[in-house]
């Protein structure tokens, strides 16, 4: 299911554009503040994608976004095309990003709050929702079914009483943007496809406040909470290995 498997060359490639993922993430931490525009933020973005020799996969004709980064504030979950709407100090913003640096695509995403430390249900929303994120990463102990993964995502998020979303789920990444397996953030262990080392992943559970029902906004690409509730979304991509797991989207 996982098409052709990786050569060791391919594996590099994606560490590499996994680190530079990580560092425009953690540039961008610094560059959403109150006062600056989703497209602002986008267009710093592609410069930094440009300078590290990367390609923005969400502008290429694979997907045929409007945009180098999906920027969803609030009660949007995921795939916000960024607009003239000026970050406010209190926001809830989720960044997602793909990029491709030869040849290989990773995929990761984060969510923070604008222009003050988060706290009261913010912080328990972003914050589970994280855990929730390395809870299933660290499910992947040598053999490893999705099932098990997406179980312990769930068992997070259960436990801290938020809205997980069903109809969106992780994947498979690497060769493509989106390739099976589908990894969900709910499930049972010991079910699913059985990941093998050169397994490459994309785990990124989305949870919310209120409800677990989403709605498709008119612009055909966001994606918002049905009951207004604020959302969540963390992604990192990993590398299944002999003896456990390797997150490539971090520094």
């Amino acid at each position: 299911m996982f098409g052709p498997r990786k050569t060791d060359d391919e594996i590099q490639a994606m560490r590499q554009g996994g680190k530079i993922i990580a560092a425009i993430f953690k540039g961008l931490k610094e560059q959403a503040q109150p006062g600056v525009s989703e497209r602002q933020l986008d267009a710093w973005v592609e410069e930094q994608i440009i300078k590290q020799g990367a390609i923005a996969t969400y502008k290429t004709s694979e997907v045929n976004f409007p945009a180098c980064v999906c920027i969803s504030v609030n009660e949007q979950i995921v795939h916000g095309i960024p607009t003239d709407y000026v970050l406010q100090t209190g926001d809830v913003v989720s960044f997602d990003l793909v990029i491709e640096y030869s040849g290989m695509k990773t995929d990761s995403a984060f969510t923070m709050v604008v222009g003050e430390a988060p706290s009261g249900a913010k912080k328990h929303l972003i914050t589970a929702t994280e855990r929730s994120l390395f809870a299933g990463i660290d499910a992947i102990k040598g053999p490893v079914r999705i099932g098990d993964i997406s179980a312990a995502v769930e068992a997070v998020l259960r436990d801290a009483k938020l809205g997980i979303v069903r109809e969106l789920v992780g994947h498979g990444v690497g060769h493509e943007m989106h390739q099976p397996p589908e990894v969900p953030n709910h499930g049972r262990k010991g079910t699913g496809e059985l990941l093998s080392p050169g397994d490459t992943i994309a785990i990124e559970p989305m949870a919310t406040l209120g409800g677990e029902k989403i709605l498709s906004e008119d612009d055909g690409w966001t994606i918002s909470t049905r009951d207004g509730s604020l959302a969540a979304h963390f992604e990192h991509t990993v590398l299944v290995t002999e003896d456990g797991v390797e997150i490539l989207t971090q520094l």
